[in-house]
């Protein structure tokens, strides 16, 4: 079976100090709506991820689904690397990011994303857009901006063409997102909207326009 270069690393446990490296095949990466492919950067083995060109509405499941992940609290590390399309709308800004807690028949899930050219902007408004939260189907990005302004969106440095580090805590109905090793969350999300009971899968998730790249993801869950 040909593998993927990619690692999924799955701290089961910490309270056990029980740890496993899982090597991603093609039994365990599934692309919904997006395509994929690996790649290798240098000494990075990275997955390469487009949404799927058909897919017309925003914030939709379009992620590469790490099939066997079962998230419920934790912690999420990858990082990631963001492009334009050639084909890339003029609202494109590099949507790429994690979604987590993905229920099986994909009809709700939890994310966290970034906009790269959002954080070195000249215009300030666009800088405060930079990350983003937004629960499917029903709070959507633009749903959270028109009715809770500034709430689920903040400012983080970051740029197309590098490698960004993205962190999300997660535990009940809060995340926390860090980037780049911030000390700091730049993003911090109170009411996931899914509740404290949601559960499921991991996904590498992007959006119109973008040519996204993963690597090194870890996984730690937490009780």
């Amino acid at each position: 079976m040909t593998r993927y270069p990619f690692l999924l690393w799955a701290l089961i446990n910490p309270l056990t100090l029980l740890s496993q490296t899982i090597a991603l095949d093609a039994s365990t990466l599934e692309p919904v709506h997006v395509s994929m492919r690996p790649e290798t950067w240098g000494q990075r083995q990275v997955v390469r991820v487009v949404k799927d060109p058909a897919i017309k509405e925003v914030d939709e499941p379009t992620f590469v689904n790490i099939r066997g992940s079962d998230f419920t609290n934790g912690t999420l590390e990858v990082y990631v690397l963001s492009r334009l399309l050639p084909t890339a709308p003029e609202a494109a800004r590099g949507f790429i990011g994690i979604a987590f807690r993905i229920a099986p028949d994909r009809s709700r899930f939890e994310c966290i994303y970034l906009r790269p050219t959002n954080g070195r902007a000249e215009d300030q408004l666009r800088r405060n857009r930079a990350t983003q939260y937004f629960s499917f189907p029903d709070f959507k990005f633009d749903r959270l901006r028109r009715e809770s302004p500034g709430q689920y969106e903040s400012y983080a440095d970051m740029g197309l063409n590098e490698w960004i580090k993205i962190k999300i805590d997660v535990t009940g109905r809060q995340a926390k997102l860090y980037v780049n090793d911030s000390p700091q969350p730049v993003l911090v999300v109170n009411d996931l909207k899914h509740g404290d009971q949601a559960r499921g899968s991991i996904g590498l998730w992007v959006d119109v326009g973008t040519e996204g790249f993963f690597s090194d993801l870890k996984i730690m869950h937490t009780p």
